[in-house]
């Protein structure tokens, strides 16, 4: 491979991974904020800010190393890794780990996802029994590009038959993970995940306001829009709906 297929390749990664933070990401965000509060950031603002995708100049959270509230140790790890692979950190910034998706995770086990809670306990068993049958080790134990496979082979049902233990579809499992790995990556911090506003700073998302002034509009069209870095749940008219 020369130089400028090698340039080339780099740059349709990057181009792939802009266009994936700014649809799946744009959408977490506008998701987990009071409705009236993500109407008044207007999409042309998401888009314009995805293009960029500065990387955040704050603190990473780091990956949690022992059990958190609601699975074991080794039910964290297995999950940690397949977040890891979902949303990694790469050249343009840090990834869902670092924006605290695992934390996000844990919370909503414990409230509003309580009834899933089970539904993670045997999918990530029945993930690692399929890694060790399809590929020969222990998931955490695979390299990137085997995790990708096997993630692969669960998102579209490949892993069904394998009778390892998933319940219904391997795909649902995946689509449950992946979800709430983007809510955590890019939903608002106040739920737990979007550490330092690190799934915003990725896709460029410029925070939560309750109007957008002239101004603003144009100082976004410039590209000079200042992020706000703020929780929905600071503004005292939406603290009540919690």
């Amino acid at each position: 491979m020369n130089d400028d297929d090698a340039r080339e390749k780099n740059d349709s990664s990057v181009i792939s991974r802009r266009d994936l933070l700014r649809t799946a990401g744009a959408a977490s965000a506008a998701a987990l904020v009071p409705h009236s509060i993500a109407a008044a950031a207007p999409a042309e603002a998401i888009e314009a800010g995805a293009a960029a995708l500065p990387g955040p100049s704050i603190a990473t959270a780091p990956a949690p190393t022992g059990p958190l509230m609601n699975l074991t140790a080794r039910e964290t790890e297995i999950l940690s890794a397949m977040v890891d692979r979902l949303i990694p950190s790469d050249e343009l910034g840090p990834g869902a780990l670092e924006a605290g998706a695992l934390r996000f995770i844990d919370r909503a086990l414990s409230e509003a996802e309580s009834d899933s809670a089970g539904a993670y306990r045997s999918g990530l068993a029945a993930l690692d029994r399929y890694s060790h049958y399809s590929r020969g080790a222990a998931f955490v134990e695979l390299s990137a590009t085997d995790q990708d496979s096997v993630l692969i082979d669960l998102q579209t049902g490949g892993a069904t038959g394998a009778n390892v233990g998933f319940v219904g579809s391997s795909g649902s499992f995946f689509n449950m993970v992946k979800s709430h790995t983007w809510q955590g990556t890019f939903g608002d911090p106040h739920y737990g995940g979007n550490v330092d506003f690190i799934g915003w700073d990725l896709i460029g998302y410029p925070g939560v306001r309750l109007q957008v002034s002239e101004e603003d509009q144009r100082a976004l069209e410039a590209d000079e829009l200042t992020p706000v870095r703020r929780s929905a749940y600071d503004y005292a008219t939406f603290r009540a709906d919690q």
